[in-house]
């Protein structure tokens, strides 16, 4: 027997059907919400440009970070004219290590007659770019090896300078 009271919930039913409830202009708002903060952010950009231009700030590269009144605009730099300059590197071991597109430094240490102490290296060429690698020789007589240089024409005027009087090694940068 059961001594649960008589229960007084009505029996349960299936949900009743109803229409689909469509909400409209959802995607609407949504796309006019982003363009509202697209201008928005285009106009916080233009006058954060407008004031820059009106306070007459200029590069941080510049003395005191902002440009003086009375100085001039600075005139262009012509382009360097690039030339090739083969250059014989007295180490041919060196040289196989390099690929064209390389940058190296070229130093020039002179030749010294045996006895006397060690000369003073210097740099002759900064940063030139390895244009080729020629393959080696057929002739022994030579020493080093061969490699085309790219770079301005007075460091060209250096390098074949100080090839005729110096030993030339290479450092890749």
């Amino acid at each position: 027997m059961s001594l649960l009271p008589p229960s007084s919930a009505p029996a349960p039913t299936g949900v009743p059907p109803f229409a689909p409830l469509r909400v409209r202009g959802g995607a609407h708002r949504l796309r006019r919400a982003m363009r509202r903060r697209r201008r928005a952010l285009a106009a916080g950009l233009a006058l954060t440009a407008a004031a820059l231009a009106a306070s007459g700030a200029r590069g941080a590269d510049e003395p005191g970070g902002e440009a003086h009144a009375a100085a001039p605009p600075r005139a262009p730099r012509p382009a360097a004219e690039m030339v090739s300059a083969p250059v014989r590197i007295a180490d041919a071991a060196t040289v196989r290590l390099l690929r064209p597109g390389d940058r190296v430094d070229v130093i020039a240490a002179p030749n010294s007659p045996a006895g006397q102490g060690t000369p003073d290296a210097r740099v002759v060429a900064t940063g030139a770019r390895v244009a080729d690698v020629p393959g080696p020789a057929d002739s022994a007589t030579d020493s080093g090896a061969l490699v085309v240089l790219s770079v301005p024409r007075a460091t060209a005027a250096r390098l074949a300078g100080a090839g005729t009087t110096s030993r030339l090694a290479v450092t890749v940068c």
